[in-house]
């Protein structure tokens, strides 16, 4: 398989302090010597991460990079933790993704929750798994039927989970259900937010569930849960009840430039195996990196992949001095994923046979790139949100 080479393109110029070339290139680092190998052997089996690997991830904080200090992470911001997602996902997707186990989706919380929870989060002993979605309620979350019936001290949970991915090895589900009956006029509302703490390894009692069988995001299993009557404890909620619909998108700025650098990383994997490949591969007596084609091909590549990042520095940057940027995320989003998944495309083309193989890592990052078009909101869900943000939204 081909090994790391230098980053194509990234200067960065304007963005990248010396403060944050130092993470880079630690997380650069990390990732060549620690995660390539181990995603090289077990990716082609759907070998799960090992153990080894999350604690040496939460020995250097990945796990809290979002979480301030005073509750034991590292206090930085949207834009370090996007450097760090885009380096992780260069070597492996699914570990690039593994830290927001510890740090995204804890709006809402209350401070006594924040004292207990985050520091066990920035250290890597406390991570999560998201069950939202729904057979039914995909893309629409407002349409989730699980429900929660309060009982004398907790809620009982009932109800089907989707795509769940990590539920096993999770140290915690956030589960979100329906507290009071769909309002046809306000979907979203009655929905609430819990978190299910259970064994490491386990699912929770009452809960049972099936892996699903996916053609990527290997590493660990994503999940197809049955809730039956499963208990939450009554301090268990986050937020106030039937306000789960808000904590599920509160997130939603970091989440989707999380995407947009796992495809950043993905597409960039995928590039630079090129490069590496044209060089090595010698057809007609030349290497196939003197044909024209070629070298347009990783031409086109490398811009793309620079134009997404350059976008994703700068929605970084507005959202770490706190202004609101959820369209340019939504565009940070799809603009990443749309070009990961034709840039890994046009990898596997110039590998030939090869790249048709799971010799080389091309056909991981293929794979994934599709991937990131479809979690934390489709491409058209983006869509949606771009052109109501220009044209204003449709009636109903």
């Amino acid at each position: 398989m081909t090994a790391v080479v230098d980053d194509v393109g990234s200067s960065g110029a304007g963005y990248l302090t010396d403060e944050r070339l130092a993470i880079q290139a630690m997380a650069r680092e990390f990732a060549a010597k620690e995660v390539l190998p181990v995603a090289n052997e077990l990716d082609p089996v759907k070998g799960e991460i090992p153990m080894e690997l999350r604690q040496k991830m939460a020995e250097l904080g990945f796990f809290g990079v979002l979480i301030p200090e005073q509750y034991g992470g590292l206090g930085l911001g949207v834009f370090e933790y996007a450097l760090i997602v885009e380096e992780l996902a260069r070597a492996w997707m699914s570990v690039s993704s593994l830290i927001a186990r510890g740090q995204q989706f804890t709006a809402g919380f209350t401070e006594e929750q924040r004292r207990e929870y985050l520091p066990r989060m920035a250290a890597g002993d406390f991570l999560s798994a998201f069950a939202l979605s729904e057979p039914d309620a995909g893309s629409d979350v407002a349409a989730l039927s699980t429900r929660a019936r309060r009982e004398a001290d907790g809620w009982r949970i009932s109800g089907q989970k989707m795509w769940c991915t990590f539920a096993d090895g999770a140290d915690y589900l956030q589960v979100f259900a329906r507290t009071s009956p769909i309002d046809r006029d306000h979907r979203s509302r009655g929905i609430s937010c819990f978190i299910m703490p259970k064994p490491r390894g386990e699912l929770p009692s009452g809960v049972t569930g099936t892996p699903v069988r996916k053609i990527g995001y290997h590493g660990w299993k994503t999940w197809e849960l049955s809730f039956d009557n499963a208990y939450a404890a009554g301090d268990s909620m986050v937020g106030p009840e039937g306000e789960g619909f808000k904590v599920a998108m509160g997130d939603l700025e970091t989440a989707r430039i999380h995407t947009a650098a796992r495809a950043i990383g993905v597409a960039r994997g995928a590039l630079e195996d090129s490069v590496a490949y044209a060089r090595q591969r010698v057809q007609f007596g030349r290497p196939i990196g003197d044909n024209q084609a070629i070298r347009f091909k990783i031409a086109h590549m490398a811009t793309e992949v620079e134009a997404a990042r350059s976008l994703m520095y700068r929605v970084c940057t507005e959202v770490d001095a706190g202004r609101r940027n959820t369209v340019e995320a939504s565009m940070v989003k799809y603009l990443a994923t749309e070009m990961a998944e034709r840039v890994t495309s046009e990898a596997l083309q110039i590998h030939g046979g090869a790249g048709y193989t799971t010799d080389f890592a091309v056909e991981r990052y293929w794979r994934d790139a599709k991937l990131t078009k479809i979690f934390e909101g489709t491409s058209e869900i983006q869509l949606k949100i771009i052109s109501d943000s220009i044209l204003g939204r449709q009636a109903r």
